[in-house]
């Protein structure tokens, strides 16, 4: 019988093999700040639920002015402005363009913790770092091959540079000691004026078409809300997480199942060759992680 960290891991990874697809139907129907607004308010009401529900809610209401600060920083990292910068890169790109350079992230964050960690980045992580962006160039390569649409390099570089946002909210949540439950939560609720601002400056509050909101409530609950939920508690139940954290990596390969059969897009040999290369990287850099531990 699989073990209980295995089951949820799978289960947030099937959760999160739909996101892609689910942001570009959704697009179809909202703009990114509607799409992003909605989601939130819908992952802020499951987790809120949940917070309840196993009584943690008290915890929220315990915290210092120092530290609703810190997760008020953490909550404009990720989601808002992460989120926003991914939703507006599907908005311009294929999904199977976007999905795999999301994983760059794991080199961005080697090379981020260099200046902020003071850690030493060796010729392995060096040349992962080469190999890992290498397919990104692979990725961003032709015409797109997507019934005809251009490569669109603000997406690509949307793309990229969300990837530093997510590793600079991974490298501050280190500084986290509040239950990750609580933590998430607030991360959500924080971001949540932030997206309403922008909503109210940028685009509108009025959504006309029940598919969008419906889009949106599913990545509100599949891409955050019970996503999050499943994740840490898969973590919390691992003796060893690093077992559970590898799963993840399954998520691009499902994706562009659901990103061909249900969202239709032709997989290039470019997205192969280019996904190929980003796990090369990556295999690299946790091979070196593992020689200089």
């Amino acid at each position: 019988m699989i073990k209980k960290e295995y089951a949820l891991g799978l289960l947030t990874v099937l959760f999160w093999s739909t996101s892609a697809t689910a942001f570009k139907i959704t697009l179809r129907h909202l703009d990114v700040l509607q799409l992003l607004l909605c989601s939130i308010v819908t992952a802020v009401v499951i987790l809120g639920i949940f917070l309840l529900a196993t009584k943690r809610f008290r915890k929220v209401l315990r915290l210092k002015p120092r530290e609703y600060g810190f997760y008020l920083v953490l909550g404009t990292l990720n989601p808002f402005v992460y989120y926003w910068m991914a939703v507006k890169a599907y908005d311009l790109l294929p999904a199977q363009i976007v999905q795999p350079i999301n994983y760059t992230w794991v080199i961005t964050l080697s090379l981020l913790s260099v200046p902020l960690l003071k850690q030493r980045l060796g010729k392995i992580q060096l040349l992962a770092t080469l190999v890992c962006y290498a397919g990104v160039v692979v990725l961003s390569m032709g015409d797109g091959g997507v019934s005809g649409v251009r490569i669109n390099y603000l997406g690509v570089f949307l793309a990229v540079s969300c990837t530093l946002i997510w590793a600079l909210y991974w490298i501050y949540n280190v500084r986290s000691r509040q239950d990750p439950f609580v933590a998430i939560f607030l991360n959500f609720l924080f971001s949540l004026p932030f997206a309403a601002l922008a909503c109210f400056l940028f685009s509108s509050f009025t959504i006309q078409d029940g598919a969008g909101l419906l889009g949106a409530v599913w990545i509100g609950c599949f891409e955050f809300g019970f996503a999050f939920i499943a994740w840490i508690t898969a973590l919390k139940s691992a003796e060893k997480t690093n077992h559970v954290t590898n799963l993840i990596f399954l998520t691009p390969f499902i994706s562009l199942i659901f990103i061909h059969f249900v969202l239709g897009e032709a997989i290039r040999v470019h997205t192969w060759a280019g996904l190929g290369l980003i796990f090369t990287g990556i295999g690299l850099q946790k091979s070196g992680e593992v020689r200089s531990g």
